[in-house]
């Protein structure tokens, strides 16, 4: 990539033809569109497909420059994220807890290019429809939640960062097979006040020694790329169908925020290889067979190992209550949605209270 090409997202604004106003991507769509005056084009993927990089050159920082781009990037200095904020993303706000940004803290970063994108499917309008619904179905929510609920200034776009990696893998391993057999047991117990001997089976287990190999592809195991300590991502909307992935172009990215990766390529890789080593491990016990087994020993070689850095879609809600911040995230693909949620003291003090009265009416009335 030459000077010329080389140049932050931020500095690919996309104006629309017809009126000069900012062109946004349109989630559901392959396209960018005006709002202005739904003037529309379409993105150009690269027809070839998804493009894995080989591994091993980039930790060793020999091939760091190859797929590596300078980007426009600015911290919370409230919450401590990381956030990625292109030209035609006006609101300079925190996505995870609302605190505004600072224009001057904007600096420049490299990253590793994303090799793949998987597109918003889910409008900003629906996303807040979701989350809306979720709360308003909330026992006990503070008044001023189901107020916020109702400001879609509350819900952004954000694109999560993610390592994916493939690999041949190749172990050997020790352990043993077990195979369940029953005996009889004798007891005794008490019959009509005599006691009697009886028996039950009881399940055993045989032991026998395995050994082996398996092999085999690990197709796209994907590694958190971002520390959220503070506001952690719940798994229960991490759920995403990676056969959607697009091939990256920066259009997809028009209107969001984009969250840069913190956890850097070479972490992410031992997090893969304590992955690959929990699928050899399963793959042993499904070569060893029988009705249990034990792996004891097992040596694990990857080959052709190759990864790609990916952007993944969600949507962040934030609420701050009683001094406290509270987010709410919904999968950008599925419309999965999750959160931690306040509660408030007196909606639970009165219903309490109304409990406590209604027992004692009734109670009144028992006695009378």
């Amino acid at each position: 990539m030459d000077n010329e090409e080389k140049q932050s997202f931020s500095e690919k604004k996309r104006s629309c033809v017809n009126c000069g106003a900012e062109l946004t991507y349109e989630p559901g769509t392959s396209k960018i569109t005006c709002d202005y005056c739904g003037h529309q084009e379409v993105i150009e993927t690269n027809a070839d497909g998804l493009e894995e990089l080989e591994l091993q050159p980039y930790l060793e920082k020999l091939g760091a420059q190859s797929h590596s781009e300078e980007i426009t990037m600015i911290q919370c200095k409230n919450c401590g994220a990381n956030q990625h904020i292109e030209e035609n993303y006006k609101s300079l706000h925190c996505v995870y807890c609302t605190m505004p940004l600072v224009v001057e803290d904007i600096h420049k970063e490299e990253w590793i290019l994303p090799g793949a994108v998987l597109p918003f499917q889910l409008d900003h309008r629906k996303s807040h429809q979701i989350f809306s619904k979720w709360v308003k179905s909330l026992w006990f929510a503070p008044n001023n939640l189901k107020k916020a609920a109702l400001n879609p200034e509350y819900t952004k776009g954000l694109y999560l960062p993610y390592w994916t990696f493939d690999a041949q893998l190749f172990a050997r391993y020790s352990g043993e097979r077990g195979d369940y057999y029953y005996v009889s047991v004798p007891y005794t117990t008490t019959v009509n006040g005599k006691t009697v001997t009886r028996t039950r089976q009881e399940r055993r287990t045989r032991w026998t020694p395995a050994s082996g190999q398996v092999s085999g592809f690990v197709d796209d195991t994907l590694i958190k790329a971002s520390n959220q300590r503070r506001n952690p991502i719940p798994s229960k909307i991490t759920n995403w169908n990676l056969q959607k992935l697009e091939p990256f172009h920066s259009d997809f990215l028009a209107g969001f925020v984009t969250e840069k990766y913190t956890i850097p390529l070479k972490d992410g890789h031992l997090s893969s290889k304590r992955e690959a080593e929990r699928i050899a491990t399963t793959w042993a016990k499904r070569d060893i067979g029988g009705d249990t087994q034990r792996v004891h020993q097992i040596n694990m070689t990857l080959s052709d190992e190759t990864f790609k850095h990916i952007l993944l879609p969600v949507y962040v809600s934030s609420y701050r209550f009683n001094s406290k911040t509270y987010n709410f995230f919904v999968n950008g693909q599925t419309g999965a949605i999750s959160g931690k949620r306040p509660y408030s003291f007196w909606k639970i003090f009165f219903f309490v209270l109304f409990i406590l009265l209604v027992i004692g009416a009734i109670i009144l009335i028992s006695n009378k």
